[in-house]
């Protein structure tokens, strides 16, 4: 497998980031303003990567063109771009066919990565331990398997033999096909030997109540976990900061109990990265309350909550007890609706009381609203989580009330 470089060396050996350009379809049925949102998500995840944007290609169409993503009209003035300003590497919105990678690159001056390879590269380059490359290994040569012939350059030059079918190319693709498969094969053997570790541990922590963090990526996790815990796990203002699952014990008045930070999820999750950390993902799946984290400054904060239900349901953990937390609540702004009622209320407009109210007033489930940054109601927090894992515990432990 080749490796993905996001940076390049200049004359002085100074490593200077690649400059790219984002392409993006905006579908019928959405708002060409929620396209924009995405692209900014989209660029986030490459300056994660250590990428540049230089400029944003994006254009309306019923579906993806199943040929070439965009028009081709499109794709030639992005190419033509590309080459003037001498762009490295065009990234695209969506996850790409091995059909489309192919084409595209038939007519682009650069190199392209589509956001399914963005993100196994950042992961790639975020796991720390062991178990999470082995996890990210897989992902990425599940995701190469069927993109053998785009993605492996030196299969180019072979331009097939005399006496075989399909000559020496083919022969060398389905060689490569099999190396690959055979690694897929060893990672998921590695992984179910650590899988069966794991759960060994997980076990030897007996019936201690156990509370996952989860939450879209960069919705300041780790920071509440550091601030509860009064541990130190790594946190920064990028995508996908905290990869490996992080398990403090904490104690609470006499109450202990498990606290763990995982990996964020985000809109369009590889199903490849899904599949193989569904391990790492049990200590959400075997938790006994969750921690929902929002950033509530985000203006598609809703749409956010809306993803990770999905990625628990998916998990198998959309039926858990879950405990909203808004964070960032010193970061929220907002404009004055005008005083009128032909204004319609947006979370733009709303003041951080009226969002309040109008959450707590529609959730089917506890929430509070904090900044873990500025420590602002934490000590709210502190108690209406003690209060729900005393309950849990009184109920596993009927006798042993007296602790607290």
């Amino acid at each position: 497998m080749t490796e993905n470089k996001s940076t390049i060396q200049t004359a002085a050996g100074v490593p200077e980031r690649e400059r790219a350009v984002l392409v993006a379809v905006v579908r019928d049925s959405q708002e060409l303003r929620q396209s924009e949102e995405y692209l900014d998500e989209l660029e986030f995840l490459a300056e994660t990567a250590d990428i540049t944007t230089v400029r944003r290609f994006s254009q309306r169409l019923p579906q993806p063109s199943s040929r070439i993503y965009v028009g081709p009209g499109k794709l030639e003035e992005i190419a033509a771009y590309c080459e003037e300003h001498a762009v490295d590497v065009a990234i695209f919105d969506d996850e790409l066919t091995p059909a489309q990678t192919r084409n595209i690159e038939r007519a682009m001056p650069c190199r392209i990565l589509d956001r399914t390879r963005l993100i196994l590269d950042i992961f790639l380059a975020r796991a720390q331990t062991a178990y999470a490359k082995t996890q990210v290994q897989l992902a990425q040569y599940e995701y190469m398997l069927p993109r053998l012939a785009g993605l492996w350059t030196h299969l180019e030059r072979q331009r097939g033999g005399t006496g075989t079918r399909g000559g020496a190319g083919e022969r060398e693709i389905e060689t490569d096909r099999r190396i690959v498969r055979n690694r897929i094969s060893k990672l998921k053997e590695d992984l179910k030997k650590i899988d069966r570790q794991m759960a060994v541990q997980r076990s030897n922590r007996g019936q201690l109540v156990r509370v996952a963090l989860v939450g879209y990526t960069n919705v300041g996790k780790s920071t509440l976990m550091n601030l509860i815990a009064k541990s130190e796990v790594f946190a920064e203002n990028k995508l996908f900061a905290t990869l490996d699952t992080t398990v403090r014990k904490v104690v609470f008045d006499n109450l202990p109990f498990l606290l763990s930070d995982t990996v964020g999820f985000i809109r369009k999750l590889p199903t490849e990265l899904i599949e193989s950390f569904k391990s790492t993902l049990d200590e959400v799946r075997e938790a006994d309350l969750l921690l929902h984290v929002v950033d509530i400054s985000h203006p598609r904060f809703e749409d956010q909550i809306a993803v990770v239900k999905q990625t628990l349901q998916e998990i198998g953990a959309g039926d858990k007890p879950v405990y909203l937390v808004f964070n960032k609540i010193d970061a929220y702004t907002w404009t004055e609706k005008a005083d009128d009622d032909l204004t319609p209320a947006t979370d733009e407009n709303r003041s951080l009381d009226d969002l309040k109210q109008s959450w707590i007033a529609k959730a089917n489930t506890p929430c509070i609203f904090l900044s873990a940054k500025r420590r602002t109601n934490i000590d709210k927090f502190r108690q209406d989580l003690y209060g729900m894992v005393r309950e849990i515990h009184a109920g596993r432990y009927p006798f042993n009330n007296f602790l607290y």
